[in-house]
């Protein structure tokens, strides 16, 4: 861990407090030493983590602090918090005064990553409808760090990573019946091209291998399900291998995530959400992580919910966090190494 903790430790907000956002936080720190979890704070959250990790049966001891700087020193005694931000724990019962803090909380860690005080940013999860009501704009937290780094919110690419898979989606959140008016050429190339700086810059494959899957059942086979391979994956396929970059497909989707498939790339680039995610969450469900591609600044996530069903009740798995924790740590520190 000593590699990690040469860089600057990372911000980690709150998510929606309700949820069990706070519970994972004091799991991952208490798992520091094991699970080999780089050196984080979080931002606000101090009597809300406390009881969160009281009700788990953990000894977590925690360290009020006033600076980034002051993390690395107490990480391996206490759990540092970054903040007067604050709120009463109530585990599954969430509120307006929830989201303002968790709102307060993604802005301030957002703000320390991008000027540095931290080395990446690790968000929780957030309930969108609840933050929409106290003046959050954005489709997800994605688009509200980007914006925070200047980054327009096309360019900012969301990658779901694990042990055994990594995916890009190349249209997001929206309906189905949209995604074939959506996906085009353009798209395809500048997601694929953010997606293959980023693994090689963060993940440190020098050439990266990028499975383009189809949309049609069969790749369409030849035309009979449609014309989207041809008119639109095919050609964007062809311009990527022009420019250098190993990008194989379209490839029939129902094949793409089996084992041996899984073996002859590095990412899987899909036309619509679920077609990423499916396969990722049944395959690291709890080791799932979303990373955001494309910024100045490193962006985790675990990718899960807040679970507000089974928050407070000690049921839900650390892993995703913690994953979160040391991909970002990881990434971090090969940036600061290039």
């Amino acid at each position: 861990m000593s590699d990690v903790l040469a860089i600057q430790p990372l911000a980690v907000s709150l998510g929606d407090p309700a949820g069990v956002g706070p519970e994972l936080l004091a799991a991952a720190w208490v798992s520091r030493a094991p699970r080999r979890v780089p050196c984080f704070f979080a931002v606000g959250g101090a009597t809300l983590i406390r009881e969160a990790a009281r009700q788990r049966g953990l000894d977590l001891p925690i360290q009020l602090i006033a600076h980034p700087d002051e993390a690395a020193a107490c990480f391996d005694m206490a759990l540092p918090v970054l903040g007067a931000l604050d709120l009463a724990y109530a585990p599954g019962k969430p509120c307006r005064s929830g989201a303002e803090l968790a709102l307060a909380s993604l802005t301030e860690a957002t703000r320390l990553a991008v000027s540095g005080a931290a080395s990446g940013v690790v968000t929780g999860s957030i309930a969108k409808s609840l933050l929409a009501q106290v003046g959050f704009a954005h489709p997800g937290q994605t688009e509200f760090v980007a914006q925070a780094c200047g980054i327009a919110a096309q360019d900012a690419v969301m990658m779901l990573a694990g042990p055994s898979l990594r995916t890009v989606p190349i249209t997001v959140h929206i309906a189905l019946a949209q995604v074939s008016s959506t996906i085009s050429v353009a798209l395809i190339l500048r997601r694929a091209r953010i997606a293959a700086a980023a693994l090689t810059r963060d993940f440190g494959i020098i050439a990266p291998r990028l499975a383009v899957a189809a949309l049609n059942p069969h790749a369409s086979e030849a035309g009979r399900m449609g014309d989207e391979e041809a008119s639109i994956i095919a050609p964007a396929i062809a311009q990527l291998r022009a420019e250098g970059i190993d990008a194989t497909g379209p490839h029939a989707a129902d094949a793409l995530f089996a084992p041996r498939a899984r073996a002859s790339y590095d990412l899987a680039l899909c036309m619509y959400h679920d077609q990423a995610l499916i396969p990722l969450k049944t395959l690291d469900f709890d080791s799932g992580v979303n990373v955001t591609l494309g910024l100045p600044i490193i962006r985790t996530s675990p990718d899960h919910g807040t679970a507000f069903g089974i928050a407070g009740k000690g049921m839900a798995d650390p892993g995703a966090t913690i994953a979160a924790l040391r991909l970002a740590g990881e990434c971090a520190t090969r940036r600061a190494a290039a």
